[in-house]
């Protein structure tokens, strides 16, 4: 767990005088839950279990898109809502995860979630048209949304304070290991399975999980007094709903199109009047004063840094796999598996670097890893071997396995243990809309740079109207798979060089071990 002491922050001002509003929503235990053997570790190997389902789930139903088009008959703008509603529901009931999870208790939470991620996976496995299968998967994104924040919330409150780093560790498995892991799994059951079985697999996780949580979390009483803030929930409900639709939608609508413009302009001050609500009220939804807390802040603009960097090449490189070599989806994430695997061993090392020499060079040295390793993207080209590119993306998760559970562990220590619950949904909200907004911005980006070199490279080869039609179709298709691949390399170096201003910010965490729990959290002054 995590004590007032946590403060894996930066130390550019003297450390002010803690500052916890109020006792804690739920008693904060020193002590595992129960009593045989080490209890603290299968409570949070169920808590993985969960949180690597419900991440897991959002990289593998991308493999099985294609396949779902073709059996329903939609278009590639209709077949896309399969993703996109499911993106808006996690971006409406995430901030409102951190409520229910005081209200039913986290174990409590943490159950009904798992049941209800389960069920919602088995009606997406029996939808019989589009529509049924995006109404399902917004149903599916309601505890999808609430499981990564009560699972946080529940390891600072189960784990001993002197043992988080390594715990963190564990559980960052499920934030990286599963989107990895994700289009290999997928690729192999769309194409030698079905489809529907990447809804179905979840179904006895989720009852099995259920039943583990059961017996092994803690199943403590919400709070009865507990006021929802409705005013705060639609302010930052609209705001995130209306930013996402417009990054999810703005390449096909247009970024300068008017329903997009409006989306942003209302998503903005949306979100601007949730935070001026949230200072106001007395039971805020979401509490804002977490961000007075440096080493909070810092670690989200870390967070979102990695976001980027993780997804925007899990985005981007198979594409350029599938699209400019030929691969197929199985054997795309046959390629991309060794560095899952990587990740998930270097986790627990960098959660127990954490316990000894704090955050700071953990993240340092991944992060300076991650971007020399995305800097060696830059000259991708058709002729690359994937053994190379294998290496490579290798090496990546070498930086991605140290940096990420260190940064997100010392941003959620420095919290009081009160406000960890709203300091995890921050966390969640964060890496989604971090993700989709640098996804959006590649994506922008690719097109603008595979235009420019397609009409460069064109031009340069001086077709006319005498040349064959074969031989002008060969031309054209050439010319585009070189512009693809020059514009994948170009984002790898704008990815590359956002990676390296994460060094920077990176520097500023706290270094050595956490401090005594007398010395409290350090806040902005």
């Amino acid at each position: 767990m995590t004590t007032t002491a946590d403060a894996p922050a930066v130390e550019p001002t003297p450390t002010s005088a803690p500052a916890p509003a109020a006792p804690p929503t739920a008693p904060v235990r020193q002590d595992p839950p129960s009593g045989t053997g080490t209890p603290w570790i299968v409570a949070l190997l169920v808590l993985v279990t969960g949180m690597f389902m419900s991440v897991l789930d959002v990289s593998i139903v991308n493999v099985a898109i294609p396949s779902m088009q073709k059996d329903f008959g939609a278009t590639t703008d209709e077949i896309q809502w399969v993703s996109t509603a499911y993106s808006l529901a996690l971006g409406v009931i995430v901030p409102v995860s951190a409520w229910l999870g005081e209200r039913l208790g986290l174990g409590r939470a943490y159950v009904v979630s798992l049941v209800g991620f389960g069920l919602g996976s088995a009606l997406c496995g029996l939808a019989w048209d589009l529509n049924s299968m995006i109404a399902f998967r917004i149903l599916q994104a309601v505890p999808g949304g609430i499981i990564p924040v009560v699972a946080l919330s529940m390891v600072y409150r189960i784990v001993p304070r002197e043992k988080i780093g390594a715990a963190m560790g564990m559980y960052g498995l499920g934030i990286v290991f599963a989107p990895a892991v994700g289009p290999t799994l997928g690729g192999y059951l769309v194409e030698y399975v079905d489809w529907r079985l990447i809804f179905f697999i979840n179904v006895p996780i989720g009852i099995v999980g259920a039943i583990a949580a059961v017996v092994w979390l803690p199943m403590e009483k919400g709070v009865r007094g507990k006021r929802f803030d409705v005013l705060g929930f639609l302010t930052i409900a609209v705001g995130l709903f209306s930013l996402l639709l417009a990054l999810s939608e703005g390449q096909s609508w247009g970024w300068t199109s008017y329903p997009v413009l409006i989306l942003l302009t209302v998503g903005l001050l949306a979100l601007a009047l949730f935070v001026v609500v949230e200072l106001e009220v007395d039971q805020p939804l979401l509490d804002v004063r977490v961000f007075s807390y440096w080493a909070f802040t810092n670690s989200l603009l870390l967070i979102a840094v990695l976001s980027v960097g993780l997804f925007g090449v899990l985005f981007f490189i198979p594409l350029f796999l599938q699209q400019s070599q030929g691969l197929g989806a199985f054997d795309t994430g046959l390629l991309l598996l060794p560095q899952a695997v990587v990740m998930g061993i270097l986790m627990p090392v960098a959660g127990r670097l954490y316990d000894r020499i704090g955050p700071r060079w953990p993240a340092v040295i991944g992060l300076t890893i991650l971007a020399l390793g995305t800097w060696m993207l830059r000259d991708l080209s058709i002729d690359t071997s994937w053994n190379e590119l294998r290496w490579i993306l290798v090496f990546r998760a070498v930086g991605m396995g140290l940096a990420m559970m260190p940064i997100m562990t010392g941003g959620i220590s420095a919290v009081p243990p009160d406000r960890v619950s709203g300091a995890s949904a921050f966390n969640n909200v964060t890496q989604r809309t971090t993700s989709a907004m640098g996804l959006a911005a590649l994506t922008a980006l690719l097109s603008s740079a595979q235009a420019q070199e397609g009409s460069d490279t064109g031009a340069a080869m001086h077709m006319s109207a005498h040349t064959p039609m074969v031989q002008q179709y060969m031309s054209y298709s050439q010319v585009q798979a070189h512009a693809f691949v020059t514009a994948i390399d170009d984002l790898m170096m704008v990815t590359a060089a956002l990676t390296a201003v994460g060094v920077l910010l990176a520097l500023r965490l706290r270094s050595g071990p956490a401090p005594s729990p007398s010395s409290g959290p350090a806040v902005m002054e």
